[in-house]
């Protein structure tokens, strides 16, 4: 698992990335050592290693958000909500998805939760506060209708769920999913912030904004 401080100012965060589940998802705590409160992106599975970490470090899970409604990102959602009393944040378009998934979402995963309570509806242009941080929201739709990017512009850092994988983009062939609409979201979304910009995306390693646009077999060439 990754372990990350990030030192911005007065404002101390750690970055903690847990590979989980059995699709191998990623799911990432975001917690401020000031206040001791974290964010939990994408409660993939395996409530109790993630209670265990935050536990180990010292911090309350008090927001819990979706990058986007897929089961595979959701199934520890349930038991860290009734565990931590945490709010749960996803896009208002992924939203009615999460008590109405497609069917063969419930063939894949029949115990995926889909009475999960949203306490907010995000927007694109919203802020999520970790601390005295603020994590942006960008709506980057094409894997899910509402998928969603966070972005931390202070230390340089994106939570991109399955928009965009190093030298790979999220799969466009489930139900609600559009290529071009995805292709669109990065080039327009992501892309136009700073190359040096850490990306943290759902499934696999981390990168960055410059390496995808010089080596992204899908978006290679492409520039803000």
């Amino acid at each position: 698992p990754i372990m990350r401080s990030l030192e911005i100012g007065e404002k101390a965060v750690i970055l903690k990335a847990l590979f989980v589940g059995r699709l191998h998802t990623n799911c990432y705590l975001l917690d401020c050592e000031r206040t001791r409160e974290a964010l939990d992106i994408d409660p993939v599975a395996e409530e109790r290693k993630i209670l265990g970490q935050a536990r180990d470090l010292d911090v309350q899970i008090r927001q819990i958000a979706l990058t986007h409604f897929h089961f595979d990102h959701i199934l520890a959602a349930k038991a860290l909500l009734a565990e931590t009393g945490a709010t749960l944040a996803i896009h208002r378009d992924d939203a009615p998805l999460l008590s109405n998934p497609p069917a063969l979402f419930r063939v894949f995963t029949p115990d995926a939760p889909t009475d999960l309570a949203v306490d907010v509806l995000l927007h694109d242009g919203d802020e999520m506060m970790v601390g005295g941080l603020a994590l942006h929201v960008l709506a980057t739709p094409g894997h899910s209708p509402g998928g969603i990017s966070l972005w931390l512009p202070e230390g340089k850092v994106i939570f991109v769920g399955d928009t965009l994988f190093r030298e790979g983009i999220g799969r466009t062939d489930f139900p609600g999913c559009d290529q071009e609409t995805l292709l669109r979201s990065i080039r327009e979304r992501l892309f136009t912030l700073p190359d040096e910009t850490v990306v943290y995306p759902g499934h696999g390693p981390h990168t960055t904004i410059g390496h995808e646009k010089r080596h992204n077999p899908w978006l290679s060439g492409s520039e803000a």
